[in-house]
């Protein structure tokens, strides 16, 4: 390349530099002419191979069209900012509609949860909190289990090396709760819990609770089996079903599991409810004797029923969801459907 070439390339870059009428196209004309890779390093790293006499001509004309150009570029960045600024407020059009953002929703599990509390809290229950990781006295020794109950095995439990455990209930914070104080007690226990379960359409490893909890002088099965029908009713409607089941748990005796009646066949029988027309909830009973007996209550003088009841199952019967899983897949367009 000749010196008189070089002259006429920074003559082509400034009219380029000139003529760019954007920030995005005066990067363009920074990029083909100063770039790493541009035609300025180019000419630089060919001044060696140049012809003698040209090269003081060549390393003068190259270091004008660095300096010239730069200055022209920067020059007109400013320029274009400056005019973008002014120019703002008048490309306003105010006859455009606005841009709405689509207002935010609660999940249906947050939902399902405010609601029982509201629900129970009209009962005289108030809420309790307890927390995720347990220790094995309070998950399982606390709540009468025996040392060889099934659920104790890694099979179904989350153990940490610690020789804790992920909390397989919200049971407990009922512990907790009666360790603490004296009866009378009627608590609920809104809460995460973990379980080795396979995940299908009704069954997941991390899944939510509600545990409740009333002790006092001569509750009985009756008062149970009226508070979760009433909030059965007044969650889900008063059209909605309730079944009890003679059953057994350790910290209960006597026990029950109550059920639902399916959402999505009306009872008649589906793969959801495994064709018997209802979905299980969970367990309930009358707190075993021998586990007032462990928080130092006199089961001679007080008695007491507790539940538990999951709250995914709640709402797919209340939102008609046939699918666990949907609850924590995060898809946009299905929560959107469940928003209130």
């Amino acid at each position: 390349m000749k010196a008189i070439a070089i002259l006429a390339l920074k003559e082509a870059a400034l009219i380029e530099a000139r003529a760019a009428g954007t920030a995005e196209a005066l990067e363009q004309v920074r990029i083909k002419y100063l770039g790493r890779k541009g035609l300025l390093p180019d000419i630089m790293k060919g001044l060696k191979d140049a012809d003698v006499s040209e090269r003081p001509a060549m390393g003068r004309y190259a270091n004008e069209l660095k300096q010239e150009l730069a200055a022209l570029l920067e020059k007109r960045r400013a320029a274009l900012e400056k005019a973008a600024a002014v120019s703002a407020p008048d490309s306003f059009d105010a006859t455009l509609p606005g841009r709405w953002r689509a207002f935010g929703a609660r999940h249906p599990i947050s939902r399902i949860i405010e609601d029982a509390i509201r629900i129970f809290d009209t009962l005289g229950f108030t809420v309790a909190d307890g927390p995720d990781i347990e220790t094995e006295y309070y998950n399982f020794d606390a709540l009468n289990t025996p040392a060889d109950h099934p659920s104790r095995d890694t099979q179904d439990t989350f153990w940490l090396e610690s020789g804790q455990l992920l909390r397989t209930q919200t049971s407990p914070v009922q512990i907790r709760v009666m360790e603490s104080r004296p009866p009378p007690v009627r608590i609920i226990a809104p809460g995460r819990c973990y379980r080795r379960d396979t995940t299908d359409a009704t069954h997941s490893a991390n899944f939510h609770q509600i545990e409740g909890l009333y002790v006092g002088e001569r509750v009985s099965m009756a008062d149970l089996k009226g508070d979760i029908t009433c909030f059965a009713q007044r969650l889900m409607g008063p059209g909605v079903k309730v079944r009890f089941r003679p059953h057994f748990f350790p910290f209960t005796e006597p026990s029950v599991e109550y059920d639902f009646s399916c959402h999505v066949c009306g009872g008649k029988g589906c793969r959801v409810c495994k064709q018997s027309g209802w979905i299980e909830i969970s367990g309930a009973g009358m707190v075993n004797p021998k586990v007032f007996t462990k928080v130092g209550y006199d089961p001679e003088t007080v008695t007491g029923y507790a539940f538990g009841m999951g709250v995914e199952r709640i709402a797919m019967i209340r939102y008609g969801i046939h699918d666990i899983r949907l609850l924590y897949d995060n898809d946009k367009r299905f929560l959107e459907q469940l928003a209130q």
